[in-house]
């Protein structure tokens, strides 16, 4: 699931609504069955129904009539440990015509979701919210906890992820603020929760106020993980200081502390801008030897570089180097080496890099086809080629982008190629995809189609 602030998630809390102002269906009803027996039964469905495979909204059906915002509270208070059910349920009930959930069990969930470890969950949970607009403003937001957690004891997965939503948006002073209480509050401080503190100090431009506090969680028993100290590589990187950062990378070394993919990534990315390309290959070499695999982001990084200073050879080899470790190509490998290939005219390996792509279990899509339309349309004598891409494209079902079709067809009309247009503009126009069958008349001239914003960003993405 790709990603967005934890920051901005938080202006997502639910502004705070009185008790008093909720429909009649958070009231209990009067002929419901005794509080106590309705959460029993509920949660024992919950616990039942762990799978996602399971119809559990078929199973709480019965509990419809007897819902309410007391019934919901209790329901979710009792499954401290079923995080995913709990989720489910929780938006089982937000269906429910005529309901509403109260602010407090919002918190419920939040406290359960990370107490059940069910963090993607809760990220997609908060972003929901967030996208909802149905919560606004970080200061709401803590207003909501201050109020919340009277009525309920918050843990430290909770508080944790508010010093991360006021690190996002750099109020390290609020983030310590609300740090120091979860302290004072007895909750036990784990190390993510110091990363936490950590991450939003530096965030906050806080770095040397982040340094004492590191060598605070010694003496507190908590020891530093690799996450402690690739918080700082991490700030570091940001502030194109790649020296300090290789500082912390030694000594995470000399403990014996790997740092995530992530972090390697990061540093792989100021390399690469640094134009630092050999270490880039050491730490990439580094990361093999100490079990942390690239992925194609670790790949496509260097491999930018390469495209970027028309190095075929080291690009080609990295791409070797990839499928050697078992980290397969993606599109952003195949338009980058593609459109190399084809700008510096060695169309013979592009030719060869295409048909192995079917090897690796790629097979091309629009972008990857525009890429090579679009490359051999520029280049002297090798009009033809981009014909066959295109029609290569057409007879595999897939739509080209509009603007692909228009360079197409008014570059061979400039060469008096109509007849090859007319040729092309027919095969459309029976295919049987409608998308393409739409755009016959765009290659004839005869209709101006406006770009997608997908299409805007893939084709700036090449």
């Amino acid at each position: 699931m790709a990603i967005q602030s934890l920051a901005k998630t938080f202006r997502s809390i639910p502004k705070y609504r009185p008790f008093l102002l909720f429909s009649s269906l958070t009231q209990p009803n009067p002929s419901s069955p005794p509080l106590p027996d309705l959460v029993n039964e509920i949660s024992r469905v919950l616990s039942d129904h762990r799978s996602p495979h399971h119809d559990l909204d078929h199973s709480l059906t019965a509990f419809s009539p007897h819902i309410s915002s007391q019934l919901v509270e209790q329901v979710l208070k009792r499954c401290k440990n079923l995080g995913f059910s709990a989720h489910r349920f929780f938006l089982w009930a937000e269906k429910i015509p005529g309901f509403q959930h109260s602010d407090l069990s919002y918190s419920i969930l939040v406290d359960v979701l990370g107490s059940s470890k069910q963090f993607a969950i809760l990220w997609d949970f908060l972003v929901e919210m967030r996208d909802s607009k149905r919560f606004e403003f970080l200061e709401q937001a803590q207003g909501f906890f201050d109020r919340a957690k009277h009525e309920f004891n918050p843990g430290v997965k909770s508080y944790s992820i508010l010093v991360m939503g006021w690190g996002d948006i750099g109020e390290a002073s609020q983030a310590r603020k609300v740090f120091d209480e979860m302290v004072q509050r007895g909750c036990s401080i784990d190390v993510l929760a110091y990363n936490s503190l950590l991450e939003a100090l530096c965030k906050g431009g806080c770095v040397d106020e982040a340094y004492k506090m590191l060598r605070e969680m010694g003496s507190s028993g908590i020891e530093p993980d690799a996450g402690s100290y690739s918080v700082f590589i991490r700030a570091y990187c940001e502030a194109d200081d790649i020296h300090t950062a290789f500082r912390v990378l030694d000594r995470m070394r000399r403990y014996n502390l790997v740092p995530n993919l992530f972090t390697y990534n990061c540093i792989i990315k100021r390399l690469c801008r640094n134009d630092k390309i050999d270490e880039a290959y050491q730490l990439l070499t580094e990361m093999i030897e100490r079990g942390i695999s690239p992925d194609t982001w670790s790949y496509n990084t260097i491999l930018a570089y390469h495209c970027e200073h028309s190095e075929v050879n080291r690009a080609l080899r990295l791409i070797a180097k990839m499928q050697k470790y078992d980290c397969l190509p993606d599109r952003h490998t195949y338009n980058m080496s593609l459109k190399l290939l084809v700008r510096v005219g060695r169309f013979d390996r592009a030719t060869e890099l295409w048909e192995s792509m079917a090897d690796t279990g790629f097979y091309p899509s629009a972008s990857t086809y525009a890429v090579m339309v679009h490359g051999l349309s520029k280049k002297r004598g090798k009009l033809e080629e981009a014909c066959k891409y295109f029609e290569m494209m057409i007879d595999e079902g897939i739509p080209p982008y509009s603007s692909t079709v228009e360079m197409l067809g008014n570059l061979l009309l400039r060469y008096g190629l109509s007849e090859n247009v007319e040729i092309l503009a027919n095969k459309m126009a029976r295919s049987t995809s409608c998308s393409i069958q739409e755009l016959a008349n765009a290659m004839k001239g005869k209709t101006a189609y406006r770009r997608t914003r997908n299409e805007e960003t893939e084709l700036e993405s090449q």
